[in-house]
Parts: structure tokens; C-alpha cells; sequence
């Protein structure tokens, strides 16, 4: 088991840094029949253990973040990296959970954890992971299915369903069995609406969007190259531009307002409206994660 301190974050470089105290080393495994369940590191109090101070510790670099969420239940900021699960809470971001390396990560409506990747060294998951579920917000992670076999990079769970891509379009609903769907081309990034599951996919032949689960496409026309997308509410679409703009559509795509501001490289994306009305997007662009309630207009930067 690890045992973590509080993580102070430092920026250098454009990369996300924190430092980290542990207790020891290597995570613990539990096997639960055939799936394996990975123990979360423990977050402690603030302070120093018996072993180690924050002080003598080298930092862990965040190299790259794939995903960025909203945890639904307590609205934390959640960033899957190369290094594992962080969590950004209070001022602080804490490692959340074993390292692997999230290529593919989503919170669904209910707030289960999806998450596709590769396991970091000393980890006992299969390689690649397939697909891993979290019911404890990141603690502990289960192989539901396709250990081994898939790598999903692009991943999203909406209100019924689990829809990933490893190469081929798969989509499911127990997390174990998969039907396999068509697309014209590789999703860059998949989005599924949270109350009917609508999906949005950006692709090298344009921004794709199905209310089938996948069985069906057809094609938006956003002003311009959407690279990654996102749906804030169930008619409301957020995407971010290849040359680093943010586009909005509060009619499923009919109509758009594009801010003209470059935010910067996009690397994951994230919208939702809040109870106050206000669209919150969040977007990690050039290695900063960045926030905006009116379109792009306005920047805040979180880390």
C-alpha cells in the first residue's frame, strides 16, 4: 500500500508537477475471481511519515493529460494522465488510486469511472487494461472486460451504455459483452449526453453525431474543424478547434457561435451547464488547464 501526503502543485515548463511522500512501495492487489481489483494509495492528513518528507522527495511529473471530468458527486476536477488519476480539490491535486497510464477514461451519469489504458510498473493488471471500472471514485479499479485485448483511447459512458474505440467501434451495456458498430472514420474523441446518450465523435472526416448508440452517423457542420467535443446538457455541444478556439451549440448543432480567441493546443475537453445556467468548459490546452463559463471569452486558469 501506498501511503501519500498532500501534493503541492508546481508548474514548470508547461508541465504539471506535485511532490509526494511514500510510506512504500508497489500497490496491492486483491483478486475478486476473475477480474482484479487495484488498491488506491491512502490519502493522509498533512504532515511528513516516518520515512520521508515532501522536502527530500522528487516531484511526479503530469507529462500528459488524456481526459478531463467533473466527479458528479462532488464536483472535484478529475484529471486522467499518463501517471494515473488525479484529483484537484481544495487548492490541491492529490494522485488518486495506482498508476496507469488512463489512454481512455469517462465518469458516467451515475458516477461509475470508466477507464482503458496500460498499468503502470508493479501494478497487476492485464496489458493493456481493457476496460476498468471504478465504483469508489478511482480507489479501486475492476477489469470488467477485454483485459489484454483492448486499449480504448477514445471512451464514453452515457446513461445506458459504454462506447469505446481500440480500433474497432464497441459498444456496450454490462460492461462485458460488446456489439460491435460502424463509423466512417477513427474518433479522435467520443462524448455521450447525459440523459439519452446521443453520441458526438470527432473524426478526420468531420463531427459525427448518433442518437442509435453508434448504429447510425450523420454529419454536423460546426464553423470550424471540431478536434475534440463535448455536451454540456442534452441539446448543448462544446467543442474545441483544431487552431485551439471553443464553439458552442445550444441546438444539437444547428447553429453556432465560435469565440475567435486561440486558447492554445487542445488536449482534452470537458462542458457541462451548471444549476445557475452558466455553461462551464474546461480545457487543457499547451499542457495548462483552463476554465471559461461564457464561451472562451474569458479564461481562468486552474493549474
Amino acid at each position: 500500500m501506498i501511503t501519500t501526503t498532500r501534493r503541492r502543485v508546481l508548474v514548470a515548463g508547461g508541465v504539471l508537477v506535485t511532490t509526494t511522500i511514500l510510506a512504500a512501495c508497489g500497490a496491492t492487489t486483491t483478486p475478486t475471481g476473475n477480474t482484479t481489483s487495484i488498491a488506491t494509495p491512502t490519502v493522509a492528513g498533512g504532515g511528513s511519515t516516518s520515512t520521508a518528507s515532501a522536502a527530500n522527495q522528487p516531484p511526479v511529473a503530469i507529462t500528459h493529460i488524456h481526459a478531463v471530468a467533473r466527479d458528479p458527486k462532488t464536483g472535484d476536477l478529475l484529471l486522467a494522465t499518463h501517471e494515473g488519476l488525479f484529483r484537484h480539490a481544495n487548492g490541491e491535486l492529490l494522485q488518486n488510486g495506482p498508476v496507469i497510464d488512463l489512454m481512455g477514461f469517462t465518469v458516467a451519469p451515475d458516477g461509475t469511472y470508466y477507464a482503458s489504458g496500460h498499468p503502470g510498473a508493479g501494478v497487476d493488471l492485464p496489458q493493456p487494461v481493457g476496460l476498468i471500472t471504478s465504483t469508489d471514485s478511482g480507489r479501486t479499479w475492476r477489469v470488467s472486460s477485454r483485459g489484454g485485448e483492448s486499449d480504448f483511447h477514445a471512451l464514453t459512458s452515457g446513461p445506458t451504455s459504454v462506447v469505446g474505440f481500440d480500433g474497432t467501434l464497441r459498444s456496450t451495456t454490462d460492461g462485458e459483452t460488446w456489439t460491435t458498430r460502424t463509423i466512417a472514420a477513427a474518433p479522435r474523441t467520443l462524448a455521450a449526453s447525459p440523459k439519452t446518450g446521443a453520441l458526438l465523435a470527432t473524426t478526420e472526416t468531420g463531427l459525427l453525431h448518433s442518437t442509435d448508440d453508434g448504429r447510425s452517423w450523420t454529419t454536423l457542420t460546426p464553423p470550424a474543424t471540431a478536434l475534440l467535443a463535448a455536451w454540456a446538457d442534452e441539446q448543448t455541444i462544446v467543442i474545441a478547434t483544431t487552431n485551439g478556439q471553443i464553439a458552442t451549440s445550444n441546438d444539437t448543432g444547428a447553429t453556432w457561435t465560435l469565440q475567435p480567441k486561440r486558447l492554445g493546443a487542445p488536449q482534452a475537453l470537458f462542458a457541462q451547464r451548471g444549476t445557475d445556467g452558466q455553461i462551464e468548459t474546461i480545457l487543457v490546452a499547451d499542457g495548462a488547464v483552463l476554465r471559461t463559463v461564457d464561451g472562451g471569452a474569458t479564461v481562468e486558469k486552474l493549474l
